[in-house]
């Protein structure tokens, strides 16, 4: 079964955070796809660490390829579908990707974000309980 996950997954299971093997347990066996947008979101959490100081560029260079290895499949999203979703739900482009894919896919959506994972129930979004 196909679950689109976000960003803030992929890093809180490579940063080794707290919930992880809840992570890992929710998402083991589902076939995780992701919009294109994914693979820069998780270069700009990376660089964002690197500028707050928070983690060296050869711990930021180990976390990528742990990343790699993660088995996610990129799939297309309409831009079009995508800005329609972004304009009737006031967000933004990123979040709107990961929406459209949910629906275009019919597949449940995984997102440490509750802000995201509150307008993509909004539109009608499965989203998959994180919490206990």
């Amino acid at each position: 079964m196909n679950m689109v996950v976000d960003a803030s997954v992929i890093i809180a299971i490579i940063a080794n955070e707290p919930g992880k093997d809840r992570l890992i347990t929710l998402t083991k066996g589902m076939d995780l796809i992701a919009p294109f947008s994914i693979h820069w979101e998780i270069g700009n959490a990376f660089s964002a660490m690197l500028k707050r100081s928070r983690i060296t560029l050869h711990q930021a260079l180990r976390a990528l390829r742990a990343y790699g290895k993660i088995p996610v499949r990129f799939a297309e999203v309409e831009l079009e579908e995508s800005l329609k979703i972004a304009a009737e739900l006031d967000i933004y482009a990123y979040d709107a990707y990961l929406i459209r894919c949910a629906l275009k896919y019919n597949a449940p959506l995984i997102s440490l974000d509750n802000s995201l994972r509150r307008v993509a129930q909004s539109k009608g979004v499965r989203v998959v309980e994180v919490n206990g």
